[in-house]
């Protein structure tokens, strides 16, 4: 097995500095850098050298991406892998992995920085208020692709957690009916199309004026649906009524000794 591995790398949600810094030095060395073109921008590529052959795999099925793979890697290339925001969350990679494995190709992967984080810190909330909402779900809604039953987006929604609901934009008026249901009509919501990048926009409403808002404004990729108490409290604009036991100033712990 030949030590010269291929890397999987999280592009983040779009703009090239949300890169982390190992992933842009994977991409600066590159032979070969195969980019999910339907998702990653190619302003992402900037940290590409000028002799790099660079692939959008937007039109490649999995036998021809992995071809490409080989062939540079044959030839001791460097290769990356490059998937829009975090590999791990609907990237695909488990089956370029086990193809690699075939091939006896290593490979690893390099973290990026997912949608639903960069939404959060676009919309300056924080999913996990105090005694106020401690979860946060990420899922999408049965499509093309299939949901396990157990995991619906019916039956998550039910926790009333926080909900960053993915490549489900085209399902909006589905969406709705289950979150209005789940969450009430009065429950706040956010559209968060394409984060982080120059086109970034993020509209609020209702869960009853997801599906207006969604129409209104022609979205029909690259946007997530997030629902979350965060957002009643940023709807609200007043304080928190619990705050974080950590910064507490009678809260004692191994760093600090209590003032109480």
């Amino acid at each position: 097995m030949k030590e010269n591995p291929v890397i999987f790398v999280g592009a983040g949600p779009g703009d090239p500095e949300l890169i982390s810094v190992k992933g842009m030095k994977a991409l600066e060395s590159a032979d070969l850098i195969i980019y999910a073109g339907s998702l990653v921008p190619e302003a992402v590529l900037k940290w590409a050298r000028e002799k790099t052959e660079i692939l959008n795999s937007a039109s490649m099925h999995l036998d021809e991406i992995i071809d490409a793979i080989k062939r540079v890697h044959d030839k001791d290339g460097k290769v990356v892998r490059l998937h829009t925001g975090d590999p791990a969350l609907y990237g695909a990679i488990y089956e370029q992995m086990k193809e690699l494995d075939k091939h006896e190709i290593t490979y690893f992967v390099i973290p990026g920085i997912t949608a639903a984080f960069a939404a959060a810190a676009a919309m300056n909330i924080e999913y996990t208020l105090p005694e106020i909402t401690q979860t946060l779900i990420l899922t999408r809604i049965s499509g093309r692709t299939k949901v396990p039953e157990t995991e619906s987006l019916e039956s998550l929604a039910k926790h009333q957690a926080s909900l960053a609901i993915y490549l489900s934009i085209m399902h909006v008026g589905k969406v709705q009916d289950i979150l209005v249901k789940a969450y009430g009509e009065e429950a706040n919501c956010a559209i968060a199309f394409r984060v982080s990048q120059p086109e970034q926009k993020i509209f609020y409403g209702k869960a009853t004026e997801i599906e207006e808002i969604v129409k209104k404004e022609k979205i029909d990729h690259q946007a997530l649906i997030i629902i979350s108490k965060s957002l009643d409290v940023k709807d609200t604009g007043v304080g928190l009524k619990y705050k974080s036991k950590l910064y507490a100033e009678d809260f004692k712990h191994a760093y600090r000794d209590s003032n109480g």
